[in-house]
């Protein structure tokens, strides 16, 4: 047979697939209405692993594994569109449509808002930037960040949430997970680091370096060639260059901005010591209520999967099959549960886009999923 031939023989079968589909589906919401009559559970595992058996015996060794993981995405697909049917409007769904409906044409330019360290931090800049007039209000750590903001002495909270060359902020995500709060808005903001110190202060005078870990990670290859300086964690840049301004050690430095240096009257030793120049954080802004405005066009969640093959293969199909872009995907180990983990991801739509929402909605509502968390959908500006 010629390629034209069998491509032609390969396309009536591609018809006769997508017949016997929909075929299928029909079926399936006929089954779909069975169960929600008879108030039976839409997933059944006894009955997916007979038919998982009963179609490998009849693909036979050599094509079994490929059929099986066939008919995974079919049942996959089928309890989907049974639970869309069996529930109408999740939970999640009402309130997506409700904040979206309700909120302010425009982001707030006046709030008072929470963030880590004190003037000068990455983090009082980042907060510059996603509010034209903010009552800062400074806290010595990430949880008091989430502490204050949900004993609603301030309205929003800024966090940085992740390094393009360190990593994500791991910590963030688990007070994210602990505290329900939302993602209102985000901002990707340009670090460079400088080493600072008291005036008259030389290199080789510099005993310990002291600095926040990932501005210490951010700057890794510059702290390589100081050999014999001890490196000390901080919990905030600006805090520890105004320490050591009060100090007066000259047996210290800190890493942090220029910005500092000019605040707490200290001296540039070295400037732009970033591994790398394109050095950028995310920062987010949080708030205890779900809050949606019209120009969001990113849309965060955590999950949990079970521990087995094809978990997390099922969840990337869904994702494909309506267009959606991932632009993150990590996963976290759990704190406390031995090789348990917990998934990141990040999509770009609109929060009115219906096959968005309708994908949240079966997630947040599938009995195989573990544990969900809708983190919020905002603009990153």
């Amino acid at each position: 047979m010629s390629k034209e031939n069998i491509r032609s023989e390969i396309d009536k079968l591609d018809d006769q697939l997508v017949e016997l589909y929909l075929k299928r589906f029909d079926l399936v919401k006929e089954i779909a209405k069975f169960k929600e009559e008879n108030n039976l559970p839409v997933s059944d595992p006894a009955r997916e692993r007979e038919i998982l058996k009963r179609v490998a015996l009849k693909a036979g060794p050599e094509f079994e594994d490929e059929v099986a993981m066939l008919f995974t995405q079919l049942f996959s697909l089928s309890r989907a569109k049974e639970r869309r049917m069996i529930l109408k409007e999740s939970k999640l769904e009402r309130e997506i449509k409700r904040a979206f409906a309700t909120a302010p044409d425009s982001f707030p330019s006046h709030a008072t808002v929470a963030c880590q360290g004190t003037e000068g931090a990455f983090s009082q800049q980042a907060t510059s930037e996603l509010f034209k007039f903010p009552a800062i209000l400074f806290f010595h750590s990430f949880s008091d960040i989430f502490a204050a903001v949900e004993k609603g002495m301030c309205q929003y909270g800024v966090l940085p949430i992740e390094n393009s060359s360190a990593g994500s902020v791991t910590a963030v995500y688990d007070q994210m997970q602990k505290h329900d709060f939302r993602i209102v808005r985000a901002v990707k903001l340009h670090v460079s680091h400088a080493l600072l110190a008291p005036k008259g202060t030389v290199m080789s005078d510099i005993k310990e370096v002291k600095s926040h870990p990932q501005a210490l990670s951010q700057c890794s290859i510059f702290l390589h060639g100081m050999k014999g300086v001890v490196q000390t964690p901080f919990a905030n840049t600006a805090s520890a260059a105004k320490e050591l301004a009060a100090s007066g050690r000259k047996d210290q430095a800190v890493i942090a901005s220029r910005n500092c240096a000019e605040l707490y009257g200290l001296e540039v030793l070295k400037d732009n010591i970033c591994d790398t120049p394109s050095n950028f954080t995310r920062f987010i802004c949080i708030s205890r209520e779900l809050e949606i405005y019209k120009d969001s066009r990113k849309i965060s969640l955590m999950l949990t999967l079970p521990h087995k093959p094809g978990s997390l293969a099922a969840i990337l199909a869904k994702f494909s099959s309506i267009g959606l872009n991932l632009t993150k995907l990590e996963s976290r180990p759990i704190p406390g549960m031995e090789f348990e983990f917990r998934f990141i991801f990040e999509f770009e739509s609109k929060p009115n886009d219906p096959d968005a929402v309708r994908l949240l909605s079966e997630l947040s509502t599938d009995p195989e999923i573990e544990q969900f968390t809708f983190l919020g959908a905002y603009a990153e500006i």
